[in-house]
C-alpha cells in the first residue's frame, strides 16, 4: 500500500507545476518566487514549526552563496571579468578555438567560483563575443551552460550540491578526492560537448579570422579589489588542498574561503552598497525556500515509506546513481 499524499506534497506539485508553466492568466512568475510562495504555505499551514524551518536552512552553503556573489559582482561591475576575459580569449584566431577556450576556461573556472556566480557573470561576456564574432548567441550561452554545469562536477565548490556534500560528507580533503575521480571525466565531457555542440549549429564554423577587441576597466579601485579577491579564493583553495593531508590541525571550512575572499570588496569598496543590492538575491531566497519546503516534505515520511515499501536496496552505486538523475529532474538538485 502506499504512503498517503499530504499538504507538503501537494504544495511541492503545485510549486513544480508553477515553476513549469511560470505563469497563470496574465501573471508571470520567476522561479524563485514559486519556491518562496511553496515555503510560505508551509509556514502558515502549520505544516513546519518556524525553528524547524531554520534550522533547515543551510547556512554553509547559504553564505558560501553570499560570498562567491560579492566576488563575482565585484569582478563584473568592476569591469576586470570583461579584461581578463578579452586577455584570455584574445587568442583565439579561430571559432572552434573560441568554443573550446569557453567550454574549458569557464569550465575549470566554475570548479572554483561556484557555477552560479560564472553563470552570472558568464552571461554578458559571452553575448559581447557573439556579437563581436557574429556568431549565435543561443551556441555561446549553450556553451556557458554546459561549461559552468560540467564544469563544477570536478571541484567540492564547484556548485551547491558539491558543497552540501563536502561539508556532510567526512571527506578529509575534498578537493584532491573530487579531483581524482572526477578530473578525467569532466573533461572528457566538455570535450564531447563541443563536437555536440559543433553538429548542431555548423553554420557558424567557418573561416573567417576573429577580431578582438580590448574591454576597459570602468572602476579600478573595484578591480583591484576584485582581483584581489580571486586570488584569495585561489590561495585559500590551495591552502586547504595542501594542509588536509599533512594533519596540520588547521581547520577551516569551504564557507570560510568565501566569505574571506568577499571582505576586501565588502570592506574596502566605495561601491559596497552597490554591489551587496546587486548581487544574485533571487537564488539566495530560491535556496532558502527550497530548504524549508524540502524540509517540510521529507518529514512527512512519504518519500522514506515508499523507498521502504519497495523492497529495493537504494544504497547500492547503481540504484544511488538511478535515483539522483531521476529525482534530479523533478526535485532540485540540491
Amino acid at each position: 500500500m502506499l504512503p498517503a499524499l499530504n499538504l507538503p506534497l501537494i504544495i511541492l506539485a503545485a510549486v513544480f507545476v508553477l515553476i513549469a508553466v511560470r505563469q497563470i492568466g496574465s501573471i508571470r512568475f520567476h522561479i524563485w518566487q514559486a519556491m518562496l510562495m511553496g515555503a510560505l504555505v508551509v509556514l502558515f499551514t502549520g505544516q513546519i514549526e518556524p525553528g524547524i524551518a531554520w534550522a533547515a536552512i543551510n547556512m554553509d552553503v547559504m553564505l558560501f552563496l553570499f560570498g562567491m556573489f560579492v566576488v563575482g559582482q565585484g569582478l563584473e561591475e568592476s569591469g576586470y571579468l570583461a579584461h581578463i576575459s578579452y586577455k584570455y580569449f584574445r587568442r583565439a584566431r579561430s571559432r572552434d578555438t573560441l568554443l573550446l577556450m569557453i567550454l574549458f576556461g569557464i569550465g575549470i573556472a566554475s570548479a572554483f567560483l561556484m557555477n552560479d556566480s560564472l553563470a552570472i557573470v558568464g552571461t554578458p561576456v559571452v553575448l559581447l563575443l557573439s556579437k563581436k564574432h557574429g556568431m549565435s548567441a543561443k551556441l555561446l550561452l549553450l556553451a556557458l551552460a554546459f561549461a559552468v554545469t560540467i564544469g563544477s562536477v570536478m571541484s567540492p565548490i564547484g556548485n551547491p550540491q558539491n558543497l552540501l556534500i563536502a561539508l556532510n560528507g567526512g571527506i578529509q580533503n575534498p578537493f584532491l578526492t573530487f579531483l581524482r575521480y572526477l578530473l578525467l571525466p569532466t573533461l572528457l565531457n566538455l570535450y564531447l560537448t563541443f563536437l555536440l555542440l559543433k553538429k548542431f549549429f555548423p553554420d557558424d564554423f567557418h573561416e573567417a579570422e576573429l577580431r578582438h577587441s580590448q574591454e576597459p576597466i570602468r572602476n579600478h579601485e573595484l578591480a583591484v579589489l576584485s582581483r584581489l579577491s580571486l586570488r584569495i579564493v585561489l590561495l585559500l583553495v590551495l591552502a586547504k588542498i595542501v594542509t588536509a593531508p599533512l594533519g596540520l590541525g588547521i581547520e577551516f571550512r569551504l564557507t570560510h574561503i568565501a566569505l574571506t575572499a568577499s571582505l576586501p570588496i565588502l570592506v574596502g569598496s566605495s561601491r559596497r552598497w552597490r554591489i551587496l543590492r546587486n548581487i544574485d538575491w533571487h537564488t539566495l531566497v530560491f535556496f532558502a525556500a527550497m530548504f524549508v519546503l524540502m524540509e517540510s516534505v521529507w518529514r512527512t515520511g512519504f518519500f522514506q515509506s515508499l523507498i521502504k515499501q519497495s523492497g529495493v536496496n537504494v544504497a547500492t552505486t547503481e540504484m544511488i546513481l538511478a535515483i539522483s538523475v531521476v529525482l534530479s529532474q523533478l526535485i532540485s538538485n540540491v
